[in-house]
């Protein structure tokens, strides 16, 4: 026999076992449960023969197979239209579901299910198929590389694109809210009990550090939070974004960054002001984010959430990943163990009394584990999809951590938990990139950080809205009154403009000191007719921005050095807030106080929130010069757009790059992803500002 007929036997037998043992593996649980739970049952009351009974197993798990396969992703379709927060649950019960009509289909035996049963052995022989499914690949390289290639050439087939370009891509994955501080310290070696070394808390990060990868901070703009620094960093231009929320007098409505209309209003500004469509232009995709950096493939991305049609719903990235059951039951599952492992850590921290602590019951429970588990899976599965088809630019966020610190505070056990998690995906996408068709090279980046403090209404029971209240007195219309974190705005609507020091101080001569005064404020930006920009501070003290005078005691001096420069530039904004209010600062604690429900907060100045990171590969250029300060979303921009010019030569010119984007449902996929890198497997991986 000939080489190449023992060859290709061979791969037919590979390729046959790739099906037949996920199948046993089926067949195996279904018998193991049949015998274990007195609701399900693969035999008739007076018994069958053994033999029978495996036909039976044999032939449900086969049926339940196929369906998952057929019927699935239809009904994954359709509950695109079914709130996010309810889609764990849906997957249970579906998934048990088409284990009923499997059993129904079997032409014999006497296979039935109890259909609560029916969602517990639905959702073992998913985990158990799959893991099967995993084994196979591991073991067998050659069926391993076949599945990704083949995957692959799907997507590059699908983009039109030619097979593996020489030129390296680049993957940014921005680990939304993680500091500087805090992404250093998860990297050191930790000492545990008995004075014993233990492992970084995210040990493959850890390992690039120094070796492969370098990193430096970056100093975020007065408003730091992902609005403003994401809007900058994937479209150049933050300009006129002075919160994540804020009024706008010249329209009556409040803009919000976090909801789809107003995203989508940011980056039109954006791209009218640059003449730019964006970071991503030049065959890019966008994933989980904000903003779109004007990229063709985009799934769960903001900006375009509002648009309608068939390929820019929000959720087709959602239908890319659940259109396989064995993600949607893993996921699902990782769902609820975070929703009770929420529970858990609320209730210990009640129990220890800890300080800060917030109210985390109601629906928190379930946002947060839609942010660390769901949200995550889904973005990690695209950023997979678009690696294996060779995108040229990725740009992900994974806005767990996030979520997280808001809540429970920047450190703790709850983030040190989901700071693992977040290493294991950075781990599993490097992994995916050795078998890309192009080489790759991952940029890790965050678009704030977080400081901590008890909220201002906890700190001095009043919150800031009755503050601001209290000092108009008999207002004739009643002030807007914003936050966002540590900062706040306020606004009058009865003032056309933006409200000058002096028509303040006529309206309400007792607010601006009384706010300037406080305790829980570190200072107040104001517009003077005379003097232009003035920060004022307590005792009396003014900064006069414009001409430098009053610097010497002026309250932006323990904020750092830039401080006054952040200020400034938003001082200059069309809708910056008559009165802008940055809360106190502690520079021994680094603590700050929210005005609103948020013990770990970003938003203003003060301490760790406006110190991101920025982790790039030591083959690129240095961001900026020995010595020198990266300070900026938008020269963040301009770094990476430098970056991607260094890997593939200049970008499109901006004239052939059109405005408006037909924008894709996905790159790959996603359902197919070979079973190793299901990212909602708990063994694998354990919209806010």
């Amino acid at each position: 026999m000939s080489s190449a007929v023992r060859r290709a036997g061979r791969r037919a037998g590979e390729r046959w076992q790739e099906v037949v043992v996920p199948w046993a593996a089926g067949t195996l649980t279904m018998l193991v449960l049949a015998g274990a739970l007195p609701d399900f049952r693969l035999q008739s009351a007076d018994g069958e023969s053994a033999t029978r009974v495996a036909i039976t197993a044999a032939l449900g798990a086969g049926a339940f197979g196929l369906l998952s396969a057929v019927v699935w992703p239809l009904l994954v379709r359709a509950m695109l239209l079914v709130p996010a927060l309810v889609l764990g649950l849906l997957v249970f019960f579906l998934n048990g579901s088409l284990l009923l009509i499997a059993l129904a289909l079997i032409p014999v035996g006497s296979g039935a299910a109890e259909p609560e049963t029916a969602v517990v052995v639905a959702a073992a022989m998913s985990a158990a198929s799959s893991a099967a499914g995993a084994s196979v690949a591991l073991r067998d390289d050659g069926a391993y590389r076949r599945r990704l290639a083949r995957l692959a050439g799907r997507g590059r087939r699908r983009g039109g694109r030619p097979s593996g370009p020489s030129t390296p891509g680049t993957v940014f994955l921005q680990l939304d809210g993680v500091g500087h501080d805090v992404l250093r310290d998860a990297l050191r070696e930790r000492t545990g009990p008995g004075g014993r070394a233990r492992p970084p808390l995210m040990p493959t990060v850890a390992g690039w550090l120094g070796t492969t990868h370098r990193l430096t901070p970056w100093r975020t703009d007065w408003s730091s939070q992902t609005g403003a620094s994401q809007l900058g960093i994937l479209h150049g231009s933050n300009e006129d974004v002075p919160a994540f929320r804020w009024y706008e007098k010249e329209t009556g409505e409040i803009l919000v960054s976090g909801r789809p209309t107003g995203a989508a209003e940011l980056q039109r500004r954006a791209v009218a002001r640059t003449g730019d469509a964006g970071l991503l232009a030049a065959d890019g995709a966008s994933r989980g984010n904000l903003f779109s950096g004007g990229a063709g493939q985009v799934a769960l991305v903001l900006s375009v959430a509002a648009r309608r049609g068939r390929h820019n719903r929000s959720r087709s990235g959602y239908f890319a990943y659940f259109s396989d059951p064995a993600n949607a039951t893993r996921t699902a599952v990782s769902y609820v163990a975070e929703v009770f492992r929420e529970i858990g850590q609320a209730t210990r921290a009640r129990i220890r009394r800890e300080s800060p602590r917030l109210g985390r019951g109601g629906l928190y429970p379930f946002v947060r584990a839609f942010a660390t588990v769901v949200e995550r899976d889904v973005v990690v599965a695209a950023v997979l999809g678009d690696i294996l088809s060779g995108r040229t630019a990725v740009y992900a966020d994974l806005v767990g951590y996030d979520e997280v610190a808001h809540h429970s505070g920047p450190r703790g056990r709850d983030t040190h938990q989901v700071l693992r998690g977040l290493d294991r995906a950075v781990a599993l996408i490097a992994k995916v990139t050795e078998h890309a068709p192009r080489p790759y090279r991952l940029v890790l980046l965050s678009d704030h950080g977080q400081s901590p403090g008890e909220t201002f209404a906890a700190r001095y029971g009043t919150t800031l809205e009755e503050l601001v209240r209290g000092g108009c007195a008999a207002a004739a219309r009643e002030p807007v009154v914003l936050a966002s974190g540590n900062l706040g705005l306020v606004s009058f609507p009865d003032l056309p403009g933006r409200a000058s020091r002096e028509r303040i101080e006529e309206r309400h001569p007792a607010l601006l000191r009384t706010l300037a005064d406080h305790p829980g404020i570190g200072f107040l930006l104001v517009t003077s007719e005379e003097h232009g920009p003035v920060v004022l501070g307590p005792g009396g003290s003014e900064h006069r921005l414009e001409t430098g005078e009053g610097a010497a005691t002026s309250p932006l001096r323990a904020l750092g050095p830039g401080a006054a420069e952040a200020v400034r530039r938003t001082a200059g904004f069309p809708h910056t807030a008559d009165i802008m209010i940055n809360s106190a600062y502690d520079p021994a604690t680094g603590a700050v106080h929210a005005f609103e429900e948020q013990i770990g907060s970003h938003g203003g100045l003060g301490g760790e929130q406006g110190r991101p990171f920025l982790l790039w590969p030591v083959e690129l250029s240095p961001p900026v010069a020995a010595g020198e300060e990266l300070v900026g979303a938008e020269r963040v921009h301009r770094v990476l757009r430098r970056w991607l010019g260094e890997a593939s030569g200049p970008q499109v010119p901006v004239e052939q790059i059109p405005v408006v984007r037909k924008v894709a449902d996905e790159s790959l996929p996603m359902g197919d992803l070979p079973a190793p890198f299901a990212v909602g497997d708990p063994g694998m991986l354990d919209k806010t500002q």
